[in-house]
């Protein structure tokens, strides 16, 4: 399984390289590592409920998924910008290694639907739900910790079970993209229990 995600990370690098080149940038601070976010979770921990918008024009509740699916929660810092840009495609790519291991990816910003919408549009579509976090202004990414103080969230990602249980987080630097494999691994791990 690792092998199948390891050549379907370079396949995303690849077939994202060739369709940005030379447009890719990133924060030009280098690396932006967290550094005034608090995690207020923990893994053991029950995981805080949410309900927010989706571009589908739905509401979306973390405790819809609870005895159904394991969810992971993607959070990344904003629409429009070249990692985040880059990130989610890569995911919808990688769908069936998700749908594999009985998991609903989620993804949340702190960007109003509207902006969401065309950004997504723009990409040419995801394969998951995209939630949004405006108003109140990033109350979720809050609530998890992950939200900086300049008003926007953390490259982060957590993986909760079917009993509502975060099993897994990760918090990195917003101008790299998450490891793919890191991700699936912990994931394989939470779905062989």
């Amino acid at each position: 399984m690792i092998h199948r995600v390891v050549v379907l990370f370079i396949g995303i690098c690849l077939l994202t390289s060739t369709a940005m080149a030379g447009t890719i940038t990133t924060y030009p601070a280098g690396e932006l590592k967290p550094v005034d976010s608090v995690l207020k979770v923990a893994e053991g921990d029950v995981a805080p409920d949410f309900e927010l918008p989706s571009i589908a024009d739905t509401t979306v509740r973390l405790s819809d998924y609870r005895g159904k699916k394991n969810v992971v929660l993607t959070f990344v810092p904003a629409a429009w910008t070249p990692i985040c840009s880059d990130q989610w495609p890569g995911y919808t790519l990688a769908m069936d290694m998700f749908r594999a291991n009985d998991t609903e990816l989620i993804g949340i910003t702190v960007d109003n639907t509207p902006t969401q919408k065309a950004w997504v549009a723009a990409m040419g579509g995801l394969d998951f739900p995209v939630l949004s976090d405006f108003w109140p202004h990033g109350k979720v990414a809050s609530e998890y910790g992950v939200l900086r103080s300049k008003g926007f969230s953390e490259r982060a990602l957590f993986i909760i079970d079917k009993k509502g249980i975060i099993r897994f987080i990760h918090v990195g630097d917003i101008n790299k993209r998450p490891d793919l494999g890191m991700l699936m691994k912990a994931l394989e791990n939470v779905s062989a229990e």
